[in-house]
């Protein structure tokens, strides 16, 4: 049913289109000589009328309503069509932008198709008083969430905190890039390929990691141990070598290298070293840093040790 009604309000096919063309012509052409003053009499009859309140409502006032809101929304339903395809041609303007104006711009043809509609079917606009309260309470309770994200939806846009392309991680680890701003969620595609709908809502009440906000450099975090014979003023050389041997580690920001304790079978350090562009990536350099200090250790002789217990046993001679 309402793919139906969507079809009829918003027609996509250009045979729809056509048919919706060719029936508006026969109806009005028809209407224009006369032909349907026999029908409009007995829909409008008192026999297929009844009243609520002081107002009548016949068969005919249905049937014009919903000819005429058909007709408004379809006419509203081309336009919109043709000012997202003019906005989206404006390549000068961010893509952010494009989607804030092509929401604006839908908002305001569907109001004014709206109020045209009222407009046209004789409907006093001061009697919609307890229409909208009734739908205020049902925005209130079921509509909650639902106003809830086309309100998100439209903050983030205006916020401009998450754009299209941006590379986002939310609070329970999911991370992608965004695609689409909707006015109900946000689609996030995932390495993996995966296309997420994340509601909007969650993205302003939610902790959200952006990382292409600002720029795109990213750090890269590794965690190494080495055995304590080693020479520890070389192992911080061969570390910091590997980092800036990788194509992809920053020339802009130096890696540094940090003894940060000395452990139970190791003595530990931490790299930090930046990329440029984290969208290209996180994992590969940090796999390929790994294997040059690998390399590197072993052409030193630089041992990582594994984990070891001394065990001391006592009365060894009860245990015989």
């Amino acid at each position: 049913m309402n793919k139906i009604l969507t079809m009829l309000l918003k027609p996509k096919v250009w045979i729809a289109k056509l048919l919706l063309v060719v029936i508006v012509i026969a109806f009005l052409t028809t209407g224009f000589l006369g032909y349907l003053n026999p029908l409009v009499d007995f829909l409008d009859s008192n026999a297929l009328a009844f009243k609520v309140g002081e107002t009548r409502i016949s068969a005919y006032l249905l049937v014009k309503a919903l000819i005429t809101i058909t007709l408004l929304f379809w006419v509203a339903g081309l336009i919109s069509d043709l000012s997202e395809k003019k906005v989206k041609a404006l390549r000068k303007i961010k893509a952010s932008n494009r989607a804030l104006i092509s929401k604006a711009l839908q908002i305001i043809i569907y109001f004014v198709a709206a109020f045209i509609a009222l407009d046209v079917l004789g409907i006093d606009l001061a009697a919609l008083t307890v229409l909208g309260g009734a739908i205020g309470i049902g925005v209130g309770f079921g509509l909650q969430k639902i106003t809830s994200n086309f309100i998100s939806g439209l903050i983030l846009l205006f916020e401009k905190s998450i754009e299209e392309d941006d590379l986002v991680e939310l609070d329970d680890g999911t991370a992608g890039f965004v695609r689409h701003t909707g006015a109900r969620y946000t689609l996030i595609e995932t390495f993996e390929g995966r296309e997420l709908m994340i509601p909007n809502e969650d993205f302003i009440t939610k902790r959200v990691t952006n990382w292409t906000f600002s720029n795109t450099k990213g750090r890269i975090d590794i965690d190494i141990g080495v055995s304590y014979s080693s020479d520890l003023d070389k192992v911080n050389e061969l570390i910091l070598e590997a980092a800036n041997e990788h194509p992809r580690c920053s020339k802009h920001i130096a890696p540094e290298s940090f003894l940060v304790e000395f452990g139970d079978s190791s003595v530990n350090f931490t790299l930090y070293f930046w990329v440029d562009d984290i969208i290209e990536g996180r994992k590969r350099p940090r796999s390929e840093v790994l294997f040059l200090i690998w390399k590197k250790f072993r052409e030193n002789d630089i041992e990582i040790p594994f984990p070891q217990r001394d065990l001391h046993i006592k009365n060894q001679k009860e245990l015989m």
